[in-house]
């Protein structure tokens, strides 16, 4: 039997599946997290410089390029494993080393970015975290001592997961070196592979968390000029009732809010895009962690629907009020275009009754002008006529004044019956 001939992309499709896979570590070990932005959309991204910037941290350790077309990478880099993924408009490296290190999240841990190549970054960094991955101590106040030194109480999020496969702690702030903490307490007999994807997940949770907070930050910026196309809007709609208002000036008036706000839409169409795709990453992995709580505290998910949520809405809403105000302009649209079909209408019956004024004028000047025409022909008929009974004249011995005068009643009753009957012909 011949062989079946594959789709050309059948390979490539199915590998996605397995192109990113989990990292895999023992407890105790550390790892920094590092997610770099490109200043530039996501349609103009250059990932020919993100690859150019991974080669230049892979050279530094004297460890292999992958291929110039990757878009993720896990290998060896020294006495590191470095996890790379190139995702959508956002690269991360993650640099995991099997040791902790005497001080608990040491900055000089992210030292394994060298200054050099952090300044040569294709882009800006939109967040980074030191993990601390240690063996669960035997005593949950254990745990309870060390989340009081690490984190703001205030904020900390804690929990256990995976049925208890581990407690993971983080209180998503910035601490004064520049990254946020995350610690990760997985139980003895954790595999290697479960912890991988528990640290993962928690990287993911941060990254997708940051890239979905920048649709706030837009929203935060074009809340203003939304207030102001909102409020040229309604006052323009109401003009519109007034009688003194003219439609062209309400035309182009709406003609430049309509250009504002599709201009708007476009422009922040991907961000809010983006930003409901990165809100359901965010709760998708969250939900994997199957969280429970853990001595009474919030977890990741409680801390989120407190702080993360109401941010998420707020972007939910200014792209529905951006779409209603688009729909209002439209709306807007149609009845000026109504009232300018009206006013039209008026105008064209204004037209047809002057037209017929006029053309009862004329039909009476016509009239008029027939009247005075069979005078004129009836003059000429009659001087024509006298002309003609000169010779009548002499030879009866009556005046040429008596023959006028008896020819001039039959000359204007034939001159008007022609008349007459030319109209009535030509009607």
């Amino acid at each position: 039997m011949a062989p079946i001939k594959d789709y050309p992309q059948r390979y490539a499709l199915t590998g996605e599946l397995h192109a990113r896979p989990f990292p895999s570590l023992k407890a105790p070990a550390t790892a920094a997290f590092l997610a770099i932005k490109q200043p530039s959309d996501a349609a103009s991204r250059d990932r020919t410089a993100d690859f150019e910037h991974l080669a230049a941290l892979l050279d530094h350790y004297g460890a292999p390029r992958p291929d110039a077309n990757a878009t993720h990478y896990f290998g060896a880099m020294g006495k590191y494993w470095l996890k790379w993924e190139q995702h959508t408009e956002l690269v991360t490296y993650m640099v995991i080393r099997e040791d902790l290190s005497a001080r608990p999240f040491d900055p000089a841990e992210f030292d394994v970015f060298p200054d050099y190549w952090l300044n040569d970054a294709p882009g800006g960094r939109i967040t980074s975290a030191l993990l601390r991955v240690m063996e669960r101590p035997q005593e949950d106040e254990t745990i309870s001592a060390h989340l009081r030194d690490w984190f703001v109480p205030e904020s900390l999020a804690v929990a256990s997961v995976l049925d208890g496969a581990a407690v993971v702690a983080s209180d998503f702030r910035i601490d004064s070196s520049g990254h946020l903490r995350i610690a990760v307490f997985p139980d003895a007999a954790t595999g290697s592979r479960r912890i991988g994807r528990i640290v993962q997940r928690l990287c993911e949770i941060e990254l997708y968390k940051s890239a979905s907070m920048l649709g706030f930050s837009m929203v935060r910026e074009v809340g203003p000029q939304l207030n102001t196309l909102d409020t040229k809007l309604t006052d323009l709609m109401a003009e519109m009732r007034g009688p003194a208002a003219r439609a062209e000036d309400t035309l182009h008036a709406l003609l430049d809010i309509s250009v504002d706000l599709e201009t708007l839409a476009a422009q922040s169409a991907f961000r809010f895009g983006a930003t409901g795709a990165y809100q359901a990453i965010v709760d998708q992995r969250i939900e994997a962690l199957r969280e429970t709580r853990f001595m009474g505290r919030q977890g990741f998910a409680e801390f989120m629907m407190r702080r993360y949520e109401p941010a998420m809405r707020t972007v939910q809403s200014a792209e529905r009020r951006l779409g209603t105000m688009s729909a209002r302009s439209i709306r807007a649209s149609d009845l000026l275009r109504t009232r300018v079909d009206v006013e039209r209408s008026a105008q064209n019956q204004a037209i047809l009754a002057s037209m017929d004024k006029r053309a009862d004028l004329q039909l009476r000047l016509q009239r008029t002008v027939e009247g005075l025409s069979v005078v004129a022909i009836s003059y000429y008929a009659v001087s024509l006529a006298g002309y003609l009974l000169y010779p009548v004249a002499e030879a009866t011995s009556l005046s040429k004044g008596v023959l006028t005068a008896a020819v001039t009643l039959p000359v204007v009753a034939v001159v008007w019956g022609l008349i007459r009957r030319l109209r009535k012909h030509l009607d």
